[in-house]
């Protein structure tokens, strides 16, 4: 994952909670359900990214296997 897609996803999370406690502390349901759903899509976006990155690494070994023999 690229330094700027992991940097977007945490920055999607630290909105997401910062807008989750201002909906808590101005007793507003529909921006703490937003930031929630923020933290949750960023989340989401970040374990993609690092699953993708896992994929990448596992087809670059066995590339590397097939190079050596």
């Amino acid at each position: 994952m690229s330094v700027f897609d992991k940097a977007k996803d945490k920055a999607q999370q630290a909105m997401g909670a910062a807008k989750e406690k201002l909906g808590d502390k101005t007793d507003n349901e529909e921006l703490a359900n937003s930031g929630r759903a923020d933290q949750t899509e960023g989340e989401v976006k970040e374990a993609g990214h690092d699953l993708r990155d896992r994929a990448e690494g596992a087809v670059q070994d066995v590339k590397n296997k097939f190079d050596k023999k």
